[in-house]
C-alpha cells in the first residue's frame, strides 16, 4: 500500500470531514495529521474507511473534551476566504456567512448519526465507505442519507423562521 498516495486522495476530504466534527479548521488538520500517524501502523483493507473510522473516532475523543466547538461547517464548498473585498460584495459576503451560521446552528439540532453520514458523505465518501465507517447495512445508506438531509432542511427551515418570527 502507498500512503502517500493514498494522503494526497484523501488529506483534503478528511480536514473537511473534521472540521464539520471539531468546527475548527487548524484542530481538524491536526486531527487528519495524528489519522495519518496512527496509518503507519496498520495495512487496513479498505484505507479510506479506515481512515474516516479513526478520524471520526480521534474527533468524538475530542468533543468530550471540548467545551464549545467553533469555526465554520465546509459542507458547502470550499470557501475561499477573500482578502480585499470590493465595498460593494461586503453585503453578499455577509450573507453567505450567515448562511453559514445558520447552516452550523441546523447541524447542531440534528442526531450524532445524521451529522456523521451527511459530513461522510459531503467529504466524498462512496455509500460503501460511509457504510463502514458508521456501522450501518449498506443498504440503508441511501435512505439514511435521504432522511438526514430532510431533517437539516427542517432544521434549518426552523431556523429561518424564527429569525423571521424573532427578528434575528
Amino acid at each position: 500500500m502507498n500512503w502517500s498516495e493514498v494522503y494526497a486522495q484523501t488529506y483534503k476530504d478528511l480536514v473537511r470531514f473534521l472540521v464539520g466534527k471539531v468546527w475548527d479548521r487548524e484542530r481538524a488538520q491536526d486531527l487528519a495529521q495524528e489519522t495519518f500517524v496512527r496509518a503507519l501502523r496498520h495495512e487496513p483493507d479498505n484505507p479510506r474507511a479506515w481512515l474516516f473510522s479513526v478520524a471520526a473516532n480521534l474527533a468524538r475523543d475530542e468533543a468530550r473534551t471540548a467545551v464549545r466547538r467553533r469555526g465554520h461547517l465546509t459542507l458547502l464548498e470550499n470557501e475561499a476566504e477573500a482578502e480585499g473585498t470590493v465595498e460593494s460584495e461586503a453585503p453578499a459576503r455577509l450573507e453567505d456567512a450567515e448562511t453559514r451560521r445558520q447552516v452550523e446552528r441546523a447541524m447542531e439540532r440534528l442526531s450524532e448519526r445524521d451529522r456523521e453520514v451527511l459530513l461522510l458523505w459531503s467529504a466524498g465518501n462512496s455509500y460503501g465507505d460511509i457504510a463502514e465507517i458508521t456501522k450501518l447495512a449498506p443498504g440503508a445508506i441511501g435512505t439514511t442519507l435521504a432522511r438526514a438531509r430532510a431533517r437539516l432542511l427542517a432544521a434549518y427551515e426552523g431556523l429561518e423562521n424564527d429569525v423571521a418570527r424573532h427578528g434575528g
